[in-house]
């Protein structure tokens, strides 16, 4: 996939025009810059939000006067002020990260491009293993045209996945993080020198903090959220306004002392870790070690160069990386993002579990994926198994087709804010009837209150 990027880009400069280069995360910028710059040296910059002001500044004044021809960065770089623009490269397209969803102007980077590109007669690239299923069927219909790679790199296999059904584990009374079968992989992997990632998608050491006699949940003051506990600082913390918190020593609610902590994230995984494999070197990678400016570049060659055994992190180790000594990957729980509230949890479950299983194998050693799930049965669990990407996407566009959702209809949200709830839904339903009575063509759901009703 790189090799067709480097390619275009070869050909566009050829031609005396620019190139805008889109990776999902800030993670992923040294790795690229690094493979692009191999290539085409000083032609190449970096322009994110990570940068300080000054070197995006620097970056954007240098852009624009001609001295760089190719801009890679995140969502933002999108916009880079690059003259007689003629590629722009989409990495991983399918990632939600190119949507800006916090802070105005709200927009999706890929759709951005794809606009920026055809206004200016460049071509727009787009890359995926598992492509979103918009952008698929804007292939099937002709809209797109699709480019198959059909082969990895040197023609390595594909690595082969196994499920372990965590209810079987529980049924033999293993209560552990670690599965069985995943443990010894584990233990094997590092006693052969090779490396390990393993992904959980949600940081913290313990997601909600609980009374075992009243079954009281400590929530935040200001959001609908339970409080996540994290014990390298002792707080809890909310992950929406980050209010924070002292860990409680008795129930706020029945003054009881019998307080745990519930759940999994990446801070208990990498206690257990450190327990059960005491010499192995582990580096975390979430949104809690990443926040130093630098950081996603140390981690980046620490596992590159190979000192650490166990990378272990969240969605941002499942996008991109290459390291060619890892050869196995855990997936601690596959349900995680399939339980979510979201008519697109079944396609970022496959999606995110065929990802991370490609991080593995990239070498001459080959690779192994173990899956921890209570849904072994789903069909984005069976389809990331046997890495069938068809499969998913009949039984999806199936689904999809039946309920009228993308890409076969358009949603729209309307998102309204107050300070008392019953104002909100008072104007909500005002709304809502508004759009009945008007808008006789549109299926109108609601009005209801989201999953997280209340947010600093």
């Amino acid at each position: 996939k790189t090799h067709v990027y480097v390619k275009s880009i070869e050909k566009t400069l050829e031609a005396g025009r620019s190139a805008i280069v889109l990776v999902p995360e800030l993670a992923l910028t040294p790795q690229a810059v690094r493979q692009f710059r191999a290539h085409f040296g000083d032609l190449v910059t970096v322009l994110h939000s990570g940068l300080s002001p000054g070197e995006r500044y620097d970056s954007w004044r240098r852009t624009r006067a001609g001295d760089y021809r190719i801009v890679v960065g995140a969502r933002s770089a999108v916009f880079a002020p690059l003259s007689d623009l003629g590629l722009v490269v989409i990495d991983e397209e399918h990632e939600p990260s190119y949507k800006q969803f916090d802070d105005p102007p709200l927009y999706h980077a890929r759709d951005v491009a794809v606009v920026r590109a055809r206004t200016v007669n460049a071509v727009t690239v787009m890359g995926s293993a598992t492509p979103s299923l918009e952008t698929y069927a804007n292939t099937q219909t002709g809209k797109f045209e699709c480019c198959r790679l059909t082969e990895r790199v040197d023609r390595r296999p594909l690595p082969g996945v196994r499920i372990v059904d965590m209810r079987e584990e529980r049924r033999l009374g293993r209560f552990s993080i670690f599965s069985a079968p995943l443990a010894d992989r584990i233990k094997d992997r590092l006693e052969r020198k090779e490396q390990i990632i393993l992904f959980l998608n949600r940081r913290g050491f313990s997601p909600f903090v609980q009374c075992y006699d009243c079954g009281h949940s400590v929530s935040c003051p200001h959001c609908s959220v339970t409080m996540t506990y994290h014990a390298d600082s002792l707080f809890m913390r909310c992950h929406y306004c980050d209010h924070r918190d002292q860990a409680p020593e008795v129930c706020p609610k029945c003054r009881s002392r019998s307080i745990g902590y519930r759940g999994v994230g990446t801070q208990r995984v990498e206690e257990e870790l450190k327990e059960r494999f005491p010499d192995a070197r582990i580096v975390r990678m979430d949104m809690d070690t990443t926040s130093r400016k630098g950081s996603h570049q140390d981690i980046f060659h620490r596992v590159l160069n190979r000192e650490a055994d166990i990378l272990l992190g969240t969605q941002m180790v499942a996008k991109g990386f290459d390291f060619p000594n890892v050869t196995l990957v855990g997936v601690i729980s596959a349900d995680t993002s399939l339980n979510l509230p979201d008519f697109r949890a079944s396609e970022r479950t496959f999606q995110l579990l065929t990802q991370v299983a490609g991080r593995t194998g990239r070498g001459e050693l080959g690779g192994e994926v173990i899956v921890q799930t209570y849904a072994q049965g789903h069909h984005s669990v069976v389809s990331a198994q046997a890495h069938d990407y068809e499969s998913f996407y009949a039984r999806e566009t199936n689904d999809r087709k039946a309920l009228g959702y993308p890409p076969f209809g358009r949603m729209v949200g309307i998102l309204f804010q107050g300070e008392r709830d019953e104002y909100v839904m008072r104007e909500a339903r005002r709304f809502a009837e508004l759009m009945r009575k008007y808008g006789a063509e549109l299926s109108i759901l609601g009005p209801a209150p989201p999953v997280i009703a209340r947010v600093r």
